[in-house]
């Protein structure tokens, strides 16, 4: 099925009447010609997918244990491996509000110095972590901490970076080491069917999240980044954004795959249904 956390996200912010533009590389297969007709389907822009004609489109086998757990493997090397930079991408990214980024793509040298210097361009950076073994280390990780406006990341990601350089065992003291080691204005703390917390300016906003019956779990983060974001570029207060990225998020776990077609209405009548609402406490 067609994914990859880059493309997840922007399918979600066109779904939510935003428009993104999504830098990436692809074979010149069939997957990466179905890839760029998915994207050419739903409206979103491939003026700045790269083809690569030596290696393939990236693939991913994704093995779900039960609904809630799923382990992937992702192959290497593939085209995305290889994104080249191109000047048209500095007048892109400097005029665009955010940059959305992971940390997955900085695993061959070639796509991380393409990413540093897009890193250069951007005006509020967005970093989504993705720890993925083996393709990571603590050094690469903290380089793309201390450029992030906004840091977005899961439970378990939080315990084990934060466990590199401090002892907190509370969620918000861990969420405040980060923010004071790398200077992060915004942390995202997602916890599946939990909720999620936000760190911002000393405040934090909690949300419970909302029950539904999961078909499984892909996906779920970048519906919920993609919502956030979509409300919070509009202006609209952290609780006000959490409630809405939570309803996405568990609105795609009800659905097979990662960019199941949905409504906007969807959301809202999960919210309705569901009047848990945020906590803010300073």
């Amino acid at each position: 099925m067609p994914g990859g956390a880059p493309m997840n996200v922007s399918y979600h912010l066109k779904k939510l009447s935003l428009e993104p533009t999504l830098i990436t590389r692809v074979g010149h297969d069939r997957w990466g010609k179905e890839l760029i007709q998915l994207m050419e389907k739903n409206e979103i822009s491939t003026d700045y997918f790269q083809i690569d004609y030596e290696l393939e489109t990236g693939k991913v086998i994704a093995n779900v244990i039960d609904s809630t757990n799923v382990t992937y493997d992702i192959i290497a090397p593939v085209a995305w491996d290889h994104i080249q930079w191109d000047p048209s991408f500095e007048q892109l990214v400097s005029d665009s509000d955010y940059f959305v980024f992971g940390s997955l793509v900085t695993r061959n040298q070639k796509s991380r110095h393409t990413l540093y210097q897009l890193l250069e361009q951007a005006k509020t950076k967005v970093l989504d972590i993705n720890l993925r073994p083996p393709f990571f280390n603590r050094e690469i990780i903290e380089e793309l901490l201390k450029r992030a406006d906004i840091l977005k990341l899961n439970d378990q990601e939080l315990e084990f970076i934060t466990g590199w350089f401090s002892q907190f065992e509370s969620e918000a003291d861990r969420i405040r080491s980060l923010q004071d080691q790398f200077n992060i204005a915004t942390i995202v703390v997602t916890k599946g069917n939990n909720g999620c917390t936000v760190v911002n300016d000393g405040s934090i906003c909690r949300h419970n999240g909302f029950a539904v019956k999961v078909a499984d779990t892909i996906g779920s983060g970048d519906a919920f980044l993609a919502a956030f974001l979509s409300k919070y570029s509009a202006g609209h207060s952290f609780p006000s954004s959490i409630e809405y990225a939570n309803a996405l998020g568990a609105l795609v776990a009800t659905y097979d795959g990662a960019c199941p077609d949905y409504t906007q209405n969807e959301i809202f009548e999960l919210i309705n249904k569901n009047l848990t609402g945020a906590n803010v406490a300073s």
